[in-house]
């Protein structure tokens, strides 16, 4: 409940913020150096009344101050951040538990050693949030990039920082993402105005317009209903992500969606019932009752009125909609951080975006298509589609559990008859219950059969050993020895100069590593082989469900450098988060995070990641040299930064 209290506040501070723009809290920053030591300084002055913060609080309370690296790669930690003055804490009668806060300043330093006397940028951003007694605002970044060994000495400069893809210094967990957040803004609100043209949506744009014009003393009125209506749809979308931002649903959300069966058969059903439905088996529907409510309301009119005409729209239109939500909400918590409530705001503004324009030009209304046997060939195209991406949570459960049913090889097939098909209706070939005829073949239907076509030919390269790099993190992992290297050819044997392990892996009967690689998975055991050898460890955080795992292993792991450096330099240990292979008895481990008994590997993995290394964001990775000393990188997909992160270890 005081999670969803804290939503709401937030909520209700969003949008009045565009229109009022409060900063309570203001960011300076300055560094110290001394040869290849830096100090990192960053000074929050925090207006009276408002309070910051603390960088680690309880599961359950508010957003904790986060300090975020661009590339963490270009420097070494030394020791934590330190927090001067240290925060106070008091119970939060919101949130009904103790917090620890800043009031009037903040400033916290952190400690770091360069790697090299060259030129570099340190860059990145503070995430952080204020409240005061009444109100909490949303997350807010404070962006910084520091100059350290210029030709002109040491310089600061507060600039723009790219998106986050290092670590988090302090205790709390980052949410650095693979996906750049152009392209998923990018991907959100593509996904919106797809969904305009389902049949459930399109239909309904005359009628919304015409209710904005109906029965208003002038345009004016109508103009000011029409835009609210439109920030309804919006603001109902955007609280929709909001619940799963703020955590609402348990900080672990994105591991459970992910990877536990019941979502991910779910997910499935509910992919698969709406693609037999798009294909015109029957009509999804839902509850007249819940309609018709929403709809007496909306008939009120003025602003009440928008917002329940928008609730109406909303709710009618998730009988086709419902996919694209739901599979951008499990792209989003899986990255993390703001991503939900990002990813659902765009969602929802560019769904609402064509009502409010035809609302304010209403004549444009006249130059729209009308609905018609186009539309049931958008629809067509959505079920396959659907039949298509459906078929990823069944994959996820089968590598989760490590049923291995649906291989690559089968998974790949299914792809291609789906695919082969779907070029077929392009080319007017096969026909469904709703479909016209096609007297010619358009200019527009013959290139989606030949992007179509095409598309296919380069998934059968898959079956013949093709890693299919662009599309990696859809489809399950190679089988071990069958990979292609980037510099060309294929590989049916271990890596030359594979090391020998210290002796049988455990769970190697049912977890391998890509591209033919030894290793261990279990921490102990690898750690001692290690020792044994005196080797460094490359230590990796993964999971079966992990896209950005999948996608790195056959991205950057496959630059010939990193593979021998993997293959003849490193104890390879790779420890999955998600795996639900319960373990012995005398394996158990008792959590000192939550003081939970964890039975299970996946469990076990990630409670030992977020107990050592404040984190439970995958991949995640660890170079541990023989004297203990440690490098970390989260995800990255340039050749050079991974292997620049591999050489440190050696």
């Amino acid at each position: 409940m005081k999670k969803l209290v804290f939503v709401l506040l937030f909520v209700s501070a969003y949008f009045p913020l565009f229109a009022q723009i409060i900063e309570p809290i203001k960011w300076s920053f300055d560094s110290r150096q001394d040869g290849q030591e830096v100090e990192l300084i960053f000074t929050a002055e925090i207006e009276e009344n408002w309070h910051l913060y603390d960088t680690y609080l309880p599961e359950g309370g508010p957003i904790a101050t986060q300090v975020v690296y661009e590339d963490s790669a270009l420097f070494e930690f030394v020791g934590e951040l330190e927090k001067e003055p240290q925060p106070v804490e008091k119970y939060d009668d919101i949130f009904m538990m103790n917090l620890r806060f800043f009031s009037d300043e903040a400033i916290l330093t952190q400690k770091i050693r360069l790697k090299s006397d060259a030129p570099v940028e340190i860059s990145g951003y503070v995430l952080f949030m204020g409240c005061d007694d009444e109100m909490c605002l949303p997350p807010n970044e404070a962006e910084f990039s520091f100059q350290f060994n210029q030709d002109s000495g040491n310089q600061k400069i507060v600039a723009p920082a790219a998106e986050s893809e290092g670590l988090i210094s302090g205790s709390t967990p980052g949410s650095a993402s693979g996906q750049a957040l152009w392209l998923f803004i990018l991907i959100s609100s593509l996904a919106g105005f797809a969904a305009i043209l389902t049949p459930c949506v399109f239909p309904m744009i005359p009628m919304t317009v015409s209710f904005f014009m109906r029965g208003s003393e002038n345009r004016g009125k109508a103009i000011k209903n029409g835009l609210f209506f439109g920030l309804s749809i919006l603001l109902i979308f955007a609280f929709l992500g909001a619940l799963f931002t703020f955590g609402l649903f348990g900080p672990n959300v994105g591991n459970i969606l992910s990877t536990h069966w019941i979502p991910n058969l779910l997910f499935f059903i509910l992919f698969f019932v709406f693609a037999i439905s798009f294909f015109g088996a029957f009509e999804m529907v839902l509850p007249g009752s819940l309609v018709n409510k929403t709809d007496s309301k909306a008939e009120q009119g003025g602003m009440i009125g928008a917002f329940f005409m928008a609730l109406t729209t909303v709710i009618v239109s998730f009988s086709c909609t419902g996919p694209f939500i739901g599979a951008l909400i499990i792209e989003a918590v899986q990255d993390g951080g703001m991503r939900p409530l990002i990813g659902m705001s765009f969602f929802g503004l560019a769904f609402a975006a064509p009502f409010t324009l035809l609302a304010i030009f209403p004549s444009a209304l006249n130059k729209l298509p009308r609905s018609g046997a186009w539309l049931n060939s958008v629809k067509v195209v959505f079920a396959f589609v659907l039949l298509a991406f459906g078929l990823k949570f069944l994959s996820n459960i089968d590598q989760v559990y490590g049923l291995d049913v649906i291989s690559r090889d089968i998974y790949l097939a299914i792809w291609i008859v789906l695919f082969f098909f779907l070029g077929l209706y392009f080319l007017g070939k096969i026909k469904f219950a709703h479909d016209s005829g096609v007297p010619y073949l358009g200019i527009g239907r013959l290139f989606l059969s030949i992007i179509t076509f095409t598309f296919v030919v380069y998934l059968f390269t898959g079956l013949l050993g093709s890693p299919l790099s662009s599309i990696s993190a859809l489809l399950p992992p190679q089988r071990a020895g069958q990979s292609y290297g980037s510099a060309g050819g294929y590989m049916t044997s271990a890596p030359t100069g594979q090391q020998e392990l210290c002796g049988q892996a455990k769970y190697a009967d049912k977890l391998h590593l890509p591209h033919g690689l030894n290793g261990y998975f279990d921490y102990e055991q690898g750690m001692a082989c290690a020792e044994e050898q005196n080797k460094p460890v490359f230590l990796v955080f993964k999971g079966h469900a992990c896209a950005n795992c999948k996608k790195m292993e056959n991205g950057v792991w496959t630059d010939p450098r990193a593979l021998k450096m993997l293959s003849e330099d490193y104890i390879v240990i790779a420890l999955y988060t998600d795996d639900r292979s319960t373990l012995p008895e005398e394996e158990w481990v008792t959590s000192e995070v939550d003081g939970k008994v964890k039975k299970t590997m996946g469990k076990k993995n990630l409670d030992f990641q977020i107990d050592e290394y404040a984190t439970n964001s995958i991949p995640f990775h660890v170079i541990i040299e023989p004297d203990g000393t440690e490098h970390k990188l989260g995800v990255t997909f340039k050749d050079d930064e991974f292997v620049s992160f591999l050489e440190e270890g050696l």
